[in-house]
């Protein structure tokens, strides 16, 4: 798949992860496939500052759990905003709250097109 075909060339895609190896394979994932990466950002604060300054992001890639915060006030952040976000993690669904019920639960290891379909489809 070239980035001309898929659906993240040109998106502005946050990604919240504090697993190193994990984070740096996201974003060589999403640069391959033509998104522009925001971050990857590993803590809670940080998430937030970049969302508070950046007009312009198209969705996210949350883990849940960062240096033992959790990241459901990034998730507010994102929503009070309409940008679409996944939750990334090994947590099983049923562990996270309710409020979230609607988001999609991508288990790690991610796949690029199981992501970009559940952010941009």
């Amino acid at each position: 798949m070239t980035s001309a075909t898929t659906p993240l060339a040109g998106r502005r895609v946050l990604v919240v992860e504090d697993e190193y190896f994990i984070a740096d394979d996201l974003r060589r994932q999403f640069e391959a496939g033509g998104a522009e990466v925001l971050g990857p950002i590993p803590r809670v604060d940080e998430a937030l500052a970049v969302i508070a300054e950046t007009p312009e992001i198209d969705g996210a890639v949350l883990d849940i759990n960062l240096q033992d915060e959790l990241v459901y006030s990034v998730a507010e952040a994102l929503r009070a905003r309409g940008v679409p976000f996944i939750f990334a993690t090994g947590y099983d669904k049923t562990m996270i709250p309710a409020r979230y019920a609607d988001v999609r639960h991508c288990e790690k290891p991610l796949e690029l097109a199981q992501v970009a379909k559940a952010l941009f489809a």
